[in-house]
């Protein structure tokens, strides 16, 4: 039987952006429900060693994730492991559909629903998702121990699966379509002194190859960028590492979006285009996505909510 929930605020994803927001909204006693959405604790968790987060040298992705969600329910958060399948944002209280079957109404509601790592589209790579073609090094990399394996890509993303895949790989080759990475500079040089990395510059994926019986990775085809000329690659496991895409399906058609989903915010505020409604992290940051700017917008997205829900009631 489902159930109808009311809250001053909910907040729809469980990264750094939607947990600092319920920190700084319980705080601000507007007792905020969070729903964790399908990746409780979002793209952290499927990252290894985080370097760049303030006040820890180094930190488990993980682990930095479980801390925030204990910070946010000590602070007075009421976390929900639900998924939000639908948003109506046409008039206030806003309503939103749970896949648990309840339903949940709210003043005012922050969006941290993050992004998703983006895919080549190819057919043979739908084929082998799961069986050797992967977009989660940390999720996969244990299974292709003593194995060749390849990375698509040349961004940080790329090149930080590539030196997490060297723990278990015997030799990981790094496809790039280009001859410079667009990585990180302290990324790029750890790269390329790891004599495990091979980079492939010039190059394209344009096929992933394997056996049906069972289905399994044996390599996959390039392209060389400039010539044409086709070479395959033996490999058992292929990481699509060529960055990620904003999760704004539940808004689509419904708020301002720009640059392939992102969602439009005010400048130097998370308010969207429609009043009540803020968003906050990866969804609306195509420039920086780092979970530093996150858990910063989140902040802002809590501040911005309380200040709208003052002028309201």
């Amino acid at each position: 039987m489902s159930d109808t929930r009311h809250t001053r605020v909910l907040i729809i994803g469980s990264g750094p952006a939607g947990y600092t927001a319920a920190i700084y909204a319980s705080r601000a006693m507007l007792e905020p429900v969070l729903v964790q959405g399908m990746e409780p604790g979002g793209q952290l968790t499927t990252t290894t060693e985080v370097e760049n987060w303030p006040g820890d040298i180094e930190v488990q992705g993980p682990d930095l994730m479980v801390r925030m969600e204990a910070h946010a329910k000590a602070m007075g958060t009421e976390i929900i492991g639900d998924l939000i399948t639908d948003l109506d944002l046409s008039k206030r209280p806003f309503t939103a559909k749970g896949d648990s079957g309840t339903t949940y109404t709210a003043d005012a509601v922050i969006l941290a629903t993050g992004a998703r790592a983006k895919w080549l589209g190819l057919e043979s790579e739908e084929k082998f998702k799961g069986f050797g073609v992967s977009a989660c090094a940390t999720c996969d990399g244990f299974f292709y121990r003593g194995d060749e394996i390849v990375v698509i890509g040349g961004g940080n993303t790329a090149v930080e699966e590539a030196l997490f895949l060297t723990n278990f790989a015997s030799k990981v080759t790094l496809i790039h379509r280009r001859d410079e990475l667009r990585a990180e500079k302290i990324l790029e040089n750890r790269l390329l002194k790891n004599e495990k990395i091979v980079p492939m510059w010039f190059h394209e994926l344009v096929e992933v190859v394997g056996e049906t019986d069972p289905l399994g990775v044996t390599g996959v085809r390039v392209k060389h960028t400039k010539t044409g000329e086709i070479t395959e690659v033996p490999c058992k496991g292929v990481f699509v590492a060529i960055g990620h895409a904003p999760a704004s399906e539940l808004v689509a058609g419904q708020l301002e979006t720009h640059m392939g989903g992102y969602v439009v915010t005010k400048p130097g505020s998370t308010e969207t285009s429609i009043p009540g409604v803020f968003a906050a992290g990866d969804l609306t940051d195509h420039e920086y996505r780092q979970a530093v700017t996150s858990a910063g917008m989140g902040c802002m997205a809590a501040l911005d909510a309380e200040r709208f829900l003052a002028s309201v009631e």
